[in-house]
């Protein structure tokens, strides 16, 4: 294992990007990253599982014959170099097809989320402008609804329509590949915001060379593993890192169709024998609470774990460690920049419990006061990147939208944080999510990780309350475990629990417990929903009159 000081103090982006593509910056396709380089290897490519049990895989060689056909297609329906093309599509062999393809014709790809109804569909395709939107039958329906909708193409299409097979046996099977340069998008990816509209943001083919860097020294991706990436490719991490990343280093990716589930989880790492697996801490959450059911047939077949979305519970670390014989290591990014701080599997450095890492390698992380100031260790601040020393970072701002993220040479993430002796960052919350209580800055994600070391809580979400005397009183949201019932025993004796673990004044004076949180298509927690219900319940009771 490389040692983390001397990977970060070695690091020459000429010479990484050299090594990680095939082209060079003024030369690149991300057809040709992905897959054209790696046939005549003999290398697996795609595994494919359904709900059923059904399995397939394909090769490097048989993708880049279908995206060539595909692309051949998309070219007739009149896309082109730099045109949109947007996917809204299960995780098959299609949709891997589909997003080569767009690529091969130095076109963009954007995502579209399943879950996502017609409204969030029409934004994003309004925004785009895409010349072609591919679909399935299951989806079919809901462009329906979409105005102005773009042609569509759809695997198992009616009579009347585009059919997606059909049009690709048709096809010639020769298409060239367009070369683009490295400061040209290949990826049109919307962030969604606590307010407002999502924004749309391009991400340019060198950051190719970024998501390769973070499969091999944070993923740890080898040779001989079997990876799994449970994020849906219509979400970042998932398109990033499911797709990109493995792919553009020749290692097969796998692809499972269907809802999460214990049992489905443990049924593909069992039978794939997945031994690098990447998820986000809500999945993992699920499979800790069927305890033994889940862990016992596969302990021990998993090498490693990483986790991304939201922080990583220090229960959760633990229950890996104890459960499954693996170790589990929390993961940090954004959208807009990828995964840029990470507890490493492939760089060796002091993993703190609780802690997001240290900067990847091309990367400047630092934590700045509100005057853009660079604090020193132990004081909280907002997570930067010193964008003059990062020359990984590739954002660049929203696809004409403007942004107060940039304050000079450094981009600000609007997450709050904590410089450590070592170098590791520490995560506190979100901006907006840090609780003001009695004079005192509690971050919530310190108090959930105390409340799910309790064994009744299965999840927990924790926002700032509005109080007159203390500015914010500490509430909880709680999800029982089975077996546990709500009580106000139970609720003082969480309160005392958080109390012993953590310090007096950074308990829940309120809890609440509830059957589920709000959380985001991708199972990000959404505090400010919360947050916001706590706001308006006040209002409504400030509004009536007493004894009304």
């Amino acid at each position: 294992m490389r040692d983390y000081a001397e990977a970060a103090r070695a690091f020459e982006y000429d010479q990484v990007a050299a090594g990680a593509l095939h082209g060079n910056l003024r030369a690149l396709n991300a057809c040709v990253e992905c897959c054209d380089r790696h046939v005549g290897r003999n290398l697996p490519a795609l595994i494919c599982e359904d709900q059923e049990g059904n399995g397939a895989r394909y090769s490097f060689e048989q993708l880049q014959a279908m995206a060539a056909r595909m692309g051949n297609v998309l070219k007739d329906q009149g896309v082109g170099p730099g045109d949109r093309v947007a996917g809204l599509m299960p995780r098959t062999v299609e949709l891997l097809v589909t997003i080569l393809a767009t690529w091969r014709l130095g076109a963009v790809y954007q995502p579209l989320f399943t879950a996502f109804g017609p409204k969030a569909i029409e934004h994003r395709l309004e925004q785009s402008q895409a010349r072609v939107v591919v679909t399935d039958r299951n989806n079919r329906a809901k462009l329906d609804d979409v105005s102005g909708c773009p042609t569509i193409i759809t695997v198992g299409a009616a009579a009347h329509e585009l059919d997606f097979q059909q049009a690709l046996e048709a096809a010639s099977d020769h298409c060239e590949p367009v070369m683009r340069s490295g400061d040209d998008p290949f990826l049109l990816m919307f962030t969604s915001g606590t307010t407002g509209p999502a924004k749309p943001l391009e991400v340019p083919l060198r950051a190719i060379v970024a998501f390769q860097g973070y499969m091999r020294d944070a993923i740890d991706l080898r040779p001989d593993d079997t990876f799994w990436n449970l994020a849906d490719p219509g979400w970042a991490y998932g398109l990033y890192y499911a797709v990109t990343g493995p792919l553009a280093l020749g290692h097969a990716t796998t692809f499972y169709d269907g809802p999460f589930s214990v049992e489905s989880c443990a049924r593909i790492i069992d039978k794939l024998g997945i031994s690098n697996l990447a998820g986000s801490p809500t999945a993992y959450r699920l499979l800790i609470a069927a305890g033994e059911a889940f862990s016992a047939p596969i302990k021990g077949r998993l090498r490693v774990v990483s986790s991304a979305g939201e922080p990583l519970n220090p229960e959760v670390i633990r229950w890996f460690a104890d459960a499954l014989n693996v170790t589990i290591h929390d993961h940090y990014g954004q959208t807009e920049l990828g995964m840029v701080l990470c507890n490493h599997h492939g760089l060796a450095h002091p993993v703190n419990l609780g802690s997001a890492g240290f900067a990847i390698p091309g990367h400047r992380i630092v934590v700045l006061d509100e005057a853009g100031n660079e604090l020193p260790a132990g004081q909280p601040g907002i997570l930067a990147v010193d964008r003059e020393q990062s020359p990984l970072c590739w954002f660049g701002g929203y696809h004409g939208v403007p942004t107060k993220a940039f304050l000079g040479k450094y981009y600000l993430s609007g997450d709050t944080v904590e410089l450590n002796a070592d170098g590791s960052i520490s995560f506190v919350g979100r901006s907006d999510d840090v609780i003001t209580t009695s004079g005192y800055r509690v971050g919530p994600f310190d108090v959930e990780s105390a409340l799910i070391e309790h064994p009744a809580v299965i999840e927990a979400a924790v926002v700032g309350k509005p109080d007159p005397q203390r500015t914010e009183l500490i509430k909880a949201f709680v999800v029982l475990a089975a077996g546990h019932s709500a009580s106000p025993e139970l609720e003082e004796a969480l309160r005392q629990h958080v109390r012993q673990r953590l310090y007096a004044h950074a308990y829940p004076r309120e809890i609440e417990f509830v059957g589920e949180l709000p959380k985001t298509p991708s199972g990000k927690l959404q505090r400010f929903i919360l947050r916001n219900q706590e706001i308006a319940k006040q209002r409504a009771a400030q509004a009536t009159p007493a004894g009304a």
